[in-house]
This record gives C-alpha cells, structure tokens and sequence, in this order.
C-alpha cells in the first residue's frame, strides 16, 4: 500500500497549486499530523467536498492498490467491457478499472419491458439511468452504447417467469438475468468486439488462474461484504462464462464504495440503489403479474380448520411464506400452501410452529462450476438472497421418470420459506460451487392442511360457502410476537 506521506501528497497535488507549505504556519505541522492518523478511505472522503484543480483521472493516483485488487490490475492494460446501469455500484466499478489502466468501454442494456409501462409516469425511467451512465462515462471519457435485447429478454426471462407463476411456482428472476442475459445474450452481441473480460458492479469475487495455469477453474467467491453479497445470483453461471467476468466491488465493502463514489465525484453518488426485480425498475412485482398473467378471484382458507376467511386476486400472487398483502385481520397470517387447481390459497396464524418446520428438499437443473457434484456432501447453501448460509447435507440421486440428477438437501436448521422454482446455492468454505431449483414438496415435508380445507377447496360450486368467517383474534404474549418477529 501507499504510504501515508504518498497518498496525503498525491492527494494534496489534486487540490492546492504546486507550491511549497509554508513552515511559519503555525498551524500546518498538527494539521498534517491529524491527517496521517486518518484512515486512508476517511482520509480520501475529506477532501471529496472540494473541487480538484486538475482532471478528474488524476484521482486514480490516490486510489490505495486494496481498493483495485478485485479489478486485475496486475493484468493491465485489458479490454473491458462494463455493464453500466446508471446506479453507483456499477459506476465506481468502471472507475476502479479505468484507474487500473484498463481500457473500457461501457454498455447500457435496455429492455422493452420497460417501456411496456411508461405510462406509469411522465417519464420512462431508463431514460434517466442512462443519463446518469453517460454523465459516469463522460467524466473519464469511456465510450458508452447501448445494446438492445428485445427478444432475448422475452423469450429467455419474462416468458419463463410467467410460465412458472403460472404452475404455482416462484422463479427468481435475477439469477435469470445473469445467466441469460447479463452474461449471455449480452456476451453474444459483442463477441466480435474482442474483449478480454466483462465487468459488472456485482458484489461476488471471480478467481482466476494465472497465466501458466489456464486450464485451471475459476472460483465464484463470496464478497467482503456479506450482507450485500450476490452470489447467491450468479450461481447457475457455467464455467465458461465465470472465466470471462471481473467483479471490481468484489473485495470492498458497501460503505466503502459510497464513498469511493464521493472520491470519484460521480454525478449519482448520492442516488438510491435500486430494490427491484432485474430490469423491473420501478414498477411493482404485482404490476408486473398483473399484466402478463391477469387476475382471477378464488379463496382463501385456513389450513387448520378450513375456515373460509376471504378472496384473494390469483394463487399467482402469493409465495410461501409471504405475509404482506393478505389483507386479513387478527395477524400476522402467513401463505403455507397453494391449490393451483383450484386457485386455493391456504394460510396460516402457526407458520413458525416448530412441528411445521422444514429441513429437506430436493433441488433439480443442478449447475455446478467444476462441472460435477462436489465429492465432500457436507456444504453450506443459501435458499435466498442475503447473508444467511445453512449448514446442510447434500446427496445425489437419479430421478427414475427421466434419469437427470436430483439433489437431496438436509439443513441443519429449520427454514420455513422454501418455495418451489427459488434457488439453493451451494458453497465450499468461501466458494460457491453451483446451484438448483427447489423442486415442489415431497414425502410429506409440506404445510399440513386439513382435511376439510382440501374439501373445501374442490368444491365446485363455492358460492356455498357464504361469506367469510368473522376471525377470531389471537391474543399472544410479548415473548411470542418477539419470536415471530424475529424469525
């Protein structure tokens, strides 16, 4: 790293005139001494309120070698071609492998589906995340395109997605996006271009093999920051695409890159990170269903007692485990079941009950990055985004309907929002080494409804039923709303 002296100097040469401090101000020796003793990122941030007196690049030579150590700055110069979406985490990925000494160029993804909603506001939003990426590329003189991929988000992710709402099921459409079109369909339009690696503000760490050792695997490893860590959707990549990416926010964490962005200057330093779905944006997840799949009113049963409580939109809606959106007093109520027949879904006050824990699943469309099942069947996994990783036993089987390979997963621990078409990761020690689809409920391991609510939920004419039970309301202890609170 850089020395403290070297980076205050370097630092100092982007702000104030070439000339020498002057030794009569009393003021300058403990000023300087205040400054050595900073940490070199807090140190950066002080000096991000004001204006350099030199280009922007000139900031890269402040820039400490952890912060580029993700971005392959022994391999320079490369060809890079980075994802840009206009958000910060992919805008200080550029920058880290501009001052790297790479040369990029950025590429601005722009999907139809977007546009499909425009009329949601008096401005599409892709409109402004582009702006935002070429007032990024701009500052450092990166070309930017744009790329289109019309078809190829339809026919590889929105019609998926609908299809398997559609049978009942919840797919996870960011590890969609990653796999056919961050870094498939996108890598396809610009093979001819020769480009060394592509890039993307993703939190996950590649490892590469060095130079002698090409046939080598690269390892996906999880980021420095567990909390925003995406692996989790990178998991089903190949091999082959693993070998051409560079993760630069792989070694840093969020606060760090916040930061990084005041340091840099960036136009959308200041700008909120995105939490919707993959090129969903701004619209809502019940929007978009809404508008590809339609709506169909059917009922709403307890499972313990079949109790008619209410109607809910569509079966498609909901997702096991979900609690918001039921509109049902004497909560909290959780979704534990759904009659796709039918258009049933079951609910229920008990979710967290301990006999209705599960701790096995199968998982099917198995990926792993060496190409097999790893020999060692003790791992850890993750069943969702987040830091959470499970302990668990993994085994493979053959399915003897069509004889592909099927994992049987046994956590340690008990998990209750397992839904059938989410992914489970799998990891060794700091390695993700592939990842499934959780298949539906077997041998038993589902929510247990009663045999009354699966009548209920047959019956043809429904009109019977009358109106909705009047819900009793639960009392419960401090401690018990605690612990469900806490799950």
């Amino acid at each position: 790293m850089l020395s403290r002296t070297t980076l205050i100097a370097s630092t100092f040469s982007l702000y104030f005139p070439h000339k020498p401090l002057r030794r009569s101000l009393p003021l300058a020796a403990p000023a300087l001494r205040r400054l050595l003793s900073l940490p070199s990122l807090k140190l950066l941030s002080r000096f991000s309120t004001l204006s350099p007196l030199c280009s922007t690049s000139a900031a890269a030579t402040a820039i400490e070698p952890c912060y580029l150590s993700c971005s392959l700055p022994e391999k320079k110069p490369l060809k890079v071609a980075v994802l840009l979406s206009g958000g910060v985490d992919s805008s200080v990925a550029l920058r880290l492998l501009h001052a790297a000494g790479h040369s990029c160029t950025a590429f601005y993804l722009k999907i139809w589906f977007q546009e499909d909603f425009e009329n949601f506001w008096t401005e599409c939003p892709w409109e402004e995340d582009l702006r935002y990426a070429k007032a990024v590329c701009d500052q450092v003189d990166v070309p930017l395109e744009v790329v289109h991929l019309t078809d190829e988000y339809w026919n590889n992710v929105v019609s998926y997605i609908i299809d398997e709402y559609r049978y009942g099921r919840t797919p996870n459409p960011d590890v969609l996006c990653n796999t056919r079109i961050k870094f498939g369909a996108f890598v396809d339009a610009i093979s001819g271009m020769a480009f060394d690696y592509i890039a993307s503000g993703h939190y996950a760490m590649v490892v590469h093999p060095n130079s002698d050792n090409k046939d080598e695997l690269s390892a996906l490893r999880l980021s420095k920051d567990m909390v925003k860590d995406q692996t989790y959707f990178l998991s089903h990549l190949s091999q082959s695409q693993l070998k051409g990416l560079i993760f630069p926010l792989g070694c840093i964490e969020k606060e760090e890159v916040r930061q990084l962005a005041k340091i840099f200057g960036l136009p959308n330093q200041d700008r909120k990170d995105s939490q919707g779905i993959c090129f969903l944006g701004k619209i809502k997840f019940s929007e978009f269903v809404a508008r590809h799949i339609g709506e169909e009113e059917g009922l709403i049963l307890e499972a313990e007692t079949g109790d008619f409580l209410g109607n809910h939109r569509g079966f498609w809606f909901y997702t096991i485990g979900q609690r918001q959106g039921l509109r049902l007093p004497g909560g909290p109520w959780y979704v534990v079941e759904k009659d796709i027949e039918n258009n049933v879904v079951f609910v229920s006050r008990n979710y967290f009950s301990v006999d209705k824990r599960r701790r096995q699943f199968r998982v099917g469309s198995l990926r792993f990055f060496s190409g097999s099942p790893p020999r060692i069947t003790q791992l850890q996994c993750k069943v969702r985004h987040g830091p959470k990783l499970y302990n668990c036993d993994l085994a493979i089987q053959v399915d003897e309907d069509d004889g592909h390979e099927i994992g049987v997963v046994k956590l340690y621990e008990d998990d209750q929002g397992l839904a059938a078409g989410q992914f489970a990761a799998f990891y060794q020690e700091s390695s993700c080494i592939g990842s499934g689809v959780i298949l539906e409920s077997w041998d038993d391991q589902g929510f247990p409804v009663c045999g009354k609510a699966l009548e209920i939920a047959k019956m043809k004419d429904k009109s019977k039923l009358g109106k909705p039970v009047k819900i009793k309301v639960v009392e419960q202890s401090k401690q018990e709303e605690e612990a469900i609170l806490h799950q």
